[in-house]
């Protein structure tokens, strides 16, 4: 009896890399960054654990200087509010008396939207109240505070 010869085989990968070039492409294509801060912040510390919304927010953040800046985590709501030039930006500087008609319309536009602010530790407290007295006026009851938890 003789032997047979073993016949070997050839796997070409080519497809393989192939795919793993378009599943790379298609994940750096359709991620979404997140903008960088409009203002750096020192969150004061808390006890309380709540989680933030991950959608539908619009944030109103205080630095300690008491400039306020209105953002939303939404594209097309920051490109209606403050235009196309802004629409990559985290949030935009306002005056305190220009927040309410803006807070007016993105809730128009999106009724679904959360509110958070965001306030420097060191911010003085008058500006903080007339952030909160403005929402009040818009009727948004329902708000969080951005806190830094204490361990």
């Amino acid at each position: 009896m003789s032997k047979t010869k073993r016949v070997g085989f050839k796997l070409d990968m080519t497809p393989m890399v192939d795919v793993g070039f378009l599943l790379l492409t298609f994940f750096m294509l359709t991620t979404q960054f997140k903008p960088s801060d409009v203002a750096e912040v020192v969150l004061p510390s808390s006890h309380s654990v709540f989680k933030l919304p991950d959608s539908d927010v619009m944030t109103v953040t205080v630095d300690k200087e008491g400039n306020v800046y209105l953002g939303f985590d939404a594209q097309p709501i920051r490109e209606a509010i403050f235009g196309v030039q802004n629409k990559l930006k985290a949030g935009v500087q306002v005056q305190l008396t220009e927040l309410g008609p803006l807070l007016r319309e993105a809730r128009i536009r999106n009724p679904k939207l959360r509110t958070v602010i965001k306030a420097d530790s060191e911010s003085e407290y008058a500006v903080i109240q007339g952030v909160m007295e403005t929402l009040q006026r818009e009727n948004i009851t329902r708000f969080n505070l951005v806190t830094d938890l204490e361990k």
